[in-house]
């Protein structure tokens, strides 16, 4: 498959078929892509409620301090204010964890990262909200943070649990075994934030039996509700979380910290309350992809092929666990790529500091340890003198083969393919040297550099991502399917987030059922379960959940006529909203084969089980892998250190395209955000404190930024073990991107490049321009 990015979604090669109008391969557009064009789609910040309270909370302005005192006299006497609440107004659980309850939700006797919740009010109007919260006087003793995550082996412990929140030694191999040529490098990748397009917001209404409902943008409604109804002291069926429309999602959309506070003013008050995040409060509040440390050694024999890969990797998880145990599992286990390593000997740690916390980002782990492996190949390559993608080409993995983990890759893994692909596509024709392209200089129209200064470079990553959870986490989901005059109707808790669950499961059933309406009903805990939207599990597991519901529906609507005519219902089937058989006796419409009736069925999905990676870093983590290559072009100022990507050629392994339109803007997007990450956001702090947490201070690229993207091949090798054989699109991109640009700005100035995001002065080139 190829796809020219700027011209519209991927294109089989060779002769044309038209798509089908709908079901599974139709470009289906999303059912609230007009109402969110036009502003009428409603997000939680929309909400109202008779009688609303409005809620502000008071943060740290300390990354480390004890807390000496806490007086909210002056806040609780102010008019309009209806509740000040604090650590002491907790009823149940005092701290909340999806996996570790280390996070406290108000500060009780220590601050450990700046803009840690200390307390809540709620109050008639935001403005009174918000100056309430600020006349609550707290005395800090305040300490010396905890900022450099190696110095917190040695220091006093941040949290009774301690400061290393997981070790992995991942041994496979030979230790004493080395190569011929070896190459080391020191990297250092920053703290990307999620900087979702919507601030956090929610609405909390209190229920007359003593429980509450939230309406919020949860990406795991049923985690939130039960880690909620804990600390509320409540059983989980007094609380209710009801999603609301999702502003885009990245990682988890809602931190638990923004929700239970809520909850607890709508519970003290009995009136409903409100919060809408500023942006600020939305950068200190939720949690951010780790910062990153990490040493490399690589081993290789004469002809470049890998013999040993030694590796230490470090993550700073800030002040609490979060999703770090998960992040550090892929990072350890992706450690060496997607390349044959028959020795590998990595050793990684996670530890807590007092910096922002950090948690579950699209492609963590995998990200961080990309860029490092694709930097060492690049070293090795110019040490033999072998051309980068050839380098590449003579370790690419490939099914059969065995990760360092000792887990044998049972799905496709057409990462050679990917490569060819990219390195094969013809380059970006160099821009003309005249006025009229200064806007094609990097640094644009305004930049100071001299197109004589311009150096183009061309570099290449290959990377990968595990699908969903890992670990012996059970994904298991839930989905019931409907039919009523004609129309059917999908429940599942799937949520929403942007990667188009809700278009895939109106496809299934057109599909499966042969009805063009369908709709999807709104996601709440009242529901079964569907677990989180990431590392795209809900086209696997909540779209096989749909699939299997449907089936159920398709033979109660079919067994009746197969009865009837004598035949199984394997010969009957239904295209266009009509029922024929093989034969061609039996021709009738579904709605007809209704006659009125409602057919229902609910089914669940849930793929084979994993296990943990035991004391030396083996085990069968992952469910399955994703691959992708990408060959950046950057043009690169190296007398200033601008940098402008010109193209980025994407190779990825799909499975199966469900939606070719949707899958390439998931892919176009996924490298966007990988150049961000690159080239841009980076959360910068000063020993712990966060400097300028606004969209000023930190930069994310804009469709300026966005070069040519175009997706060159999709490569459609089912895997048998997924339903309908798709893999997710996201995250490998977002992956594989940061480590393509930066191998593109080490062709281009000769320079290292070993931290991103890229500062200028790490691209200007050690030769002047002039020599």
């Amino acid at each position: 498959m190829s796809n020219d990015a700027a011209t519209g979604p991927p294109t089989l090669d060779g002769p044309q078929q038209e798509p089908p109008a709908h079901g599974l391969g139709a470009s289906l557009p999303p059912a609230d892509a007009r109402a969110k064009t036009e502003g009428t789609f409603p997000y939680a910040a929309d909400l109202w409620a008779e009688g609303l309270l409005w809620a502000a909370v008071l943060r740290s302005p300390h990354p480390h301090a004890c807390i000496v005192s806490i007086d909210t006299a002056a806040a609780a006497g102010m008019p309009g204010v209806r509740a000040v609440i604090t650590h002491e107004d907790v009823p149940g659980d005092s701290a909340y964890g999806r996996r570790i309850a280390d996070r406290p939700v108000f500060a009780s006797e220590v601050v450990r990262h700046h803009g840690e919740a200390i307390a809540a009010v709620a109050a008639d109007h935001p403005d009174t909200a918000r100056l309430a919260a600020a006349a609550i006087a707290v005395e800090y003793e305040v300490l010396d943070p905890v900022t450099d995550p190696e110095k917190a082996f040695a220091a006093e412990p941040l949290h009774p649990d301690g400061n290393l929140i997981r070790h992995i030694p991942l041994r496979y191999g030979d230790p004493d075994i080395t190569g011929e040529v070896v190459v080391e490098g020191l990297y250092r990748i920053g703290r990307q934030d999620p900087a979702p397009i919507g601030a956090e917001a929610g609405l909390a209404v209190p229920r007359p039996d003593g429980g509450v409902e939230i309406y919020t943008a949860s990406t795991d409604p049923h985690t939130d509700r039960d880690l909620a109804a804990a600390c509320f002291g409540l059983e989980p069926d007094r609380v209710k979380i009801v999603v609301t429309g999702v502003p885009g999602a990245t990682g988890d959309r809602e931190d638990p910290g923004f929700q239970i506070p809520l909850g607890l003013l709508a519970l003290r008050t009995g009136c409903p309350v409100k919060l809408a995040a500023t942006r600020e409060e939305s950068f200190l509040g939720h949690a951010h992809r780790h910062p990153t440390l990490l040493r490399y050694r690589h081993h290789a024999d004469a002809e470049g092929r890998l013999v040993k890969v030694e590796a230490q990797i470090l993550l700073d998880a800030g002040a609490y666990a979060d999703a770090s145990s998960e992040s550090l599992a892929a990072a350890v286990a992706f450690a060496c790529g997607p390349y044959v390593v028959p020795h590998a000997f990595i050793e990684g740690w996670a530890v807590r500091t007092n910096n922002p916390p950090s948690g579950h980002v699209r492609g963590e782990g995998a990200m961080q340890v990309c860029t490092a492996y694709e930097g060492q190949m690049d070293k090795l390559a110019a040490k033999l003198g072998v051309e980068p993608a050839e380098l590449r080409l003579r370790n690419a993995l490939a099914t059969g083969d065995i990760l360092p983990t000792s887990q044998t890759v049972t799905c496709p893994a057409p990462v050679a393919e990917l490569l060819r692909s990219v390195r094969d596509f013809p380059l970006p024709p160099l821009p003309k040297d005249t006025p009229e392209a200064a806007w094609l200089l990097p640094g644009g129209p305004e930049g100071a550099g001299e197109p004589g200064a311009v150096r183009r470079g061309v570099g290449y990553a290959l990377g990968m991502v595990h699908m969903l959870g890992a670990e012996g986490a059970d994904e298991v989901s839930t989905a019931t399917v409907k039919v009523h005059d004609g129309v059917a109707t999908v429940i599942c808790a799937a949520v929403e987030t942007g990667q188009g669950f809700a278009t895939l499961a109106r496809q299934i059933v057109q599909e499966t059922l042969g009805i063009e309406e369908v709709h999807v009903a709104s996601v709440d805990t009242d529901q079964p379960p569907a677990g989180p939207a990431a590392h795209g599990r809900h086209t696997w597991v909540s779209g096989g959940a749909v699939e299997r519901a449907a089936k159920m529906v398709r033979t109660q609507l079919l067994q009746p006529l197969a009865h009837k005519f004598g035949m199984s219902t394997e010969l009957l089937q239904i295209t266009d909203g009509k029922i024929t058989s093989y034969d061609g006796v039996l021709s009738t419409t579904v709605t007809e084969a209704m006659d009125g009736k409602e057919l229902w069925a609910t089914a669940q999905c849930r793929p084979h089980p994993t296990e943990p990676l035991d004391a030396s870093g083996q085990g069968d983590a992952f469910v399955g892998l994703a691959f992708c290559a990408i060959r950046a072009v950057v043009d690169v100022d190296i007398e200033l250190g601008s940098i402008r990507v010109v193209e980025m050629a994407v190779a990825q392994d799909v499975g199966r395209v469900l939606n070719p339109a949707q899958l390439a803007t998931r892919i176009e997007a996924g490298v966007t955000q990988g150049i961000g990450t690159a080239l841009t956001e980076n959360l910068r702090t000063t020993r712990g404190v966060v400097r300028r947490p606004d969209l000023t201070g930190y930069a994310l690229p804009t469709s300026l930024d966005a070069p040519d993207i175009r997706i060159v091949k999709l490569v459609e090798e089912r895997d048998v073990v997924a339903p309908f054989g798709a893999k997710p699109a996201s995250a490998v991109p977002v992956v594989t991107s940061p480590a393509a640009v930066a191998s593109a700005v080490r062709a281009a100035t000769g320079r290292p490049i070993s931290r991103l995001p890229i500062r200028p002065q790490a691209a200007v080139a050690a030769v002047p321009a002039g020599s």
